[in-house]
């Protein structure tokens, strides 16, 4: 993306504070995306879905499988364009103030819930007051939203104690999802019943979930957006097997399956088939990386030079050839290639070398045959329960055999790796898939800023790494209004990462939806799939 006003959060932001001189500044939405064809009603669509989410909302949650299906229920109070520009959601219009601690919503009228309660300003307050105290990412995002005022039932304002140079661009169903306060009033909001039998305000009222199987949502009558959604019935089907999975796609007994869902080695056999097309849009607001985290709780991991160690015995080309079948691309610290502006290319990485990683070894006191055998050390690393993350951990293990590390392998579901990693704290290395999402202190600050380590808290500062020039560089970067100063302050912290070694970027992967070609309007904006769907159609050939 480029650094132009159409393509940047931050030059946007620039622009909105520029634009408000004299007082409030008005964003005016852009017209939405154009259609060529005229939709058809009716019809039922399959989407495939693995790993199946823990939850069906994003309200306490940021697994990826929950980012992608709790937008059809709950909505946000924007969505976004292919180039991240704000849209209408829930909210009609927006403005800031010019020192960035002032924005007003102007709330959609006439929307309801599920159940036929109305939705007014109240449910927003309570929405936010639940994101900032239990969602992953919106605990640092909400932050210094000291006070949400609620003039009226369709205006509200959130007054920030500094500011939050990312914030219009946080609002999205899938990150900071708005849920009903009368079913959120009491209780904590990660143990509500609600997540998995959600009331949104959305296109699509849930049926049921039956668990290992399928969630069903059927066509809201009463939805706001005119006569949308245009089909009767989505139907949302969990597939763990990977052969499996490619079968149904093939078959057409589902019709749209996101986030890479066949075996690498599938891709290119599934390209030629005529009914099926690839679609690489849809993915900006997530911008995923897989990364080899350390448990910095262990004694001989503490060690920079163990760490370093373990980057010399990696052979990063061969890790994307092999493992990824050359589809991605590799990076060189926590940002994402795709997040242009904040990217830095040139970080200093350690080379492949056997032989210094050896020695580096020998000098922390790990010599051969300390752990048996010819073995250093013997360490337990918990890969993200997907093929990315298992070849990843195959490649690793071979590669750190070389230098005299065993490695050993914990498999597991979905639901058992994340209490390993962020609450039983039971792994010493950790293959992660990270979505640095639209913007890096929303979605990189937090698995590195000290205060975001918490037992238990998924999706967060896993390696427990301190660091207080890391801190005050995050923290900066949080409030800075100033997008060169930002921008700098990002870079050094990336500087920072890439010689303390909390952890290793690996490979930024390439990431697609496989969709039956009657399929219409299925991405039509930044979250792709992990949109509403309400201007998804299906044609009749």
């Amino acid at each position: 993306m480029s650094a132009d006003l159409d393509s940047s959060p931050a030059s946007r932001r620039s622009f909105v504070l520029a634009a408000a001189a004299s007082g409030l500044s008005s964003i005016v939405p852009s017209v939405g995306w154009a259609q060529q064809e005229k939709p058809q009603k009716g019809g039922t669509l399959t989407l495939l879905l693995f790993p199946e989410p823990p939850t069906l909302t994003t309200i306490a949650h940021t697994a990826g499988s929950s980012v992608t299906i709790s937008g059809k229920v709950t909505e946000g109070l924007l969505t976004y364009d292919f180039n991240l520009n704000p849209q209408p959601q829930l909210a009609v219009s927006w403005t800031i103030s010019p020192d960035g601690l002032l924005y007003s919503f102007k709330l959609r009228q006439g929307v309801k819930w599920h159940d036929g309660k109305p939705f007014t300003s109240a449910d927003v307050a309570h929405s936010i007051a639940l994101l900032k105290e239990f969602h992953p990412r919106g605990r640092a995002t909400f932050a210094s939203v000291s006070e949400v005022q609620t003039p009226d039932a369709h205006t509200v304002v959130l007054k920030l104690s500094k500011p939050i140079p990312y914030l219009i661009t946080a609002l999205a169903a899938s990150e900071s999802p708005m849920v009903p306060k009368h079913l959120y009033a009491t209780g904590r909001a990660d143990a509500n019943p609600a997540n998995n039998a959600p009331v949104g305000t959305g296109p699509f009222v849930f049926k049921e979930w039956v668990r290992g199987s399928h969630v069903i949502y059927e066509r809201n009558p009463h939805y706001w957006d005119g006569d949308k959604p245009y089909i009767d019935r989505l139907i949302v089907r969990f597939i763990p097997d990977a052969a499996a999975r490619t079968a149904a796609i093939e078959s057409g007994q589902v019709q749209i399956a996101p986030s890479s869902p066949v075996p690498f080695s599938e891709v290119d056999r599934l390209r030629t088939k005529p009914g099926l097309s690839f679609e690489t849009r849809g993915y900006e607001y997530i911008n995923t990386v897989y990364r080899l985290e350390f448990n910095l709780e262990h004694e001989a991991l503490k060690d920079l030079r163990v760490r370093q160690a373990i980057a010399h015995a990696i052979q990063r080309e061969n890790l994307l050839k092999v493992a990824w079948y050359g589809q991605g691309r590799l990076t060189s610290g926590p940002v994402h290639p795709a997040l242009k502006k904040f990217y830095v290319p040139d970080l200093p990485l350690l080379p492949h070398d056997l032989r210094a990683a050896e020695k580096l070894l020998d000098d922390a006191g790990l010599r051969r045959g300390k752990a048996g055998g010819n073995w250093r050390i013997r360490l337990h690393l918990t890969p993200i329960p997907n093929e990315g993350g298992q070849r990843t951990a195959d490649f690793l293990k071979q590669a750190l055999g070389r230098i005299g590390i065993d490695v050993q392998i914990n498999g597991q579901d979905f639901a058992t790796y994340i209490k390993r990693v962020y609450t039983d704290r039971a792994f010493d290395l950790h293959v992660s898939a990270m979505s640095n999402t639209f913007d890096p202190t929303v979605g990189i600050q937090r698995l590195y800023w000290s205060k975001n380590f918490k037992r238990g808290l998924p999706f967060s500062n896993g390696a427990h790494y301190v660091s207080p020039e890391v801190d005050r560089l995050l923290e900066s970067a949080a409030v800075e209004v100033n997008e060169p100063q930002r921008i700098r302050d990002i870079a050094e912290f990336q500087k920072r990462i890439a010689l303390d070694l909390p952890d290793i970027t690996l490979v930024a992967p390439h990431i697609y939806t496989i969709v039956d070609k009657r399929v219409r309007n299925h991405t039509v904006g930044a979250d792709g799939v992990a949109g509403n769907l309400a201007s998804v159609w299906l044609a009749a050939s």
